[in-house]
């Protein structure tokens, strides 16, 4: 009886494991703390990324470039929508660019609790690292595209079109921590309802 009490008393825990109840009960210290797993995640998801795609990060030039020309020939050419004045080339890329972004969280987000199943049953962190990581990894694909728009931007304004940037730009970083949230809110969403069905 001895000998179990004192082996009850040297140990030590670092951490306990409760359960969460509510809404809004996220623990922004354990997030921090885990950190480096996020940035780890972060290279990952780069890493399996440019190794599934033969073009690798050009992939991520090419894309919007393609599609605002397709939605440039269609809607601008075929179906003649106006666009008040703004090129149809900007006009449709800047679209592209934003719902690159919102679109790319809310897939990798849907699929997160599928495609982790494996690291999530073996060792605990916070579930929520994950879906960190995928907006983080989405904000660089963003910021290539984003400056693709800026390179199409000043040349149509340096060749003479009436586009003016106003005070709305400085809203931007606001916008897409908006959309990063909506989109990980919505993925996690989905992706929790996917795995009820497995």
């Amino acid at each position: 009886m001895i000998s179990t009490k004192t082996n009850q008393k040297r140990e030590s825990w670092d951490g306990v494991i409760k359960p969460v109840h509510g809404w809004f009960n996220i623990n922004f210290k354990e997030i921090i703390q885990y950190w480096s797993l996020i940035l780890l995640f972060v290279r990952r998801d780069f890493v399996v990324f440019y190794k599934q795609t033969i073009l690798g990060p050009m992939w991520y030039i090419i894309q919007p470039i393609f599609n605002t020309l397709v939605f440039t020939l269609i809607f601008g050419k075929v179906a003649k929508i106006p666009t008040d004045g703004i090129p149809p080339f900007i006009f449709y890329l800047s679209g592209t660019v934003v719902w690159a972004y919102f679109a790319s969280c809310l897939n990798q987000t849907g699929r997160t609790f599928v495609a982790n199943s494996e690291i999530f049953g073996k060792v605990y962190f916070p579930r929520i690292t994950v879906p960190i990581s995928i907006a983080i990894t989405a904000v660089f694909q963003f910021l290539i595209q984003f400056t693709i728009f800026l390179v199409f931007f000043f040349y149509f304004w340096y060749s003479g079109t009436d586009i003016k940037p106003n005070m709305y730009v400085l809203t931007l970083p606001l916008i897409v921590i908006h959309m990063a949230i909506l989109s990980v809110g919505m993925g996690l969403i989905i992706s929790a309802s996917t795995t009820n069905r497995i």
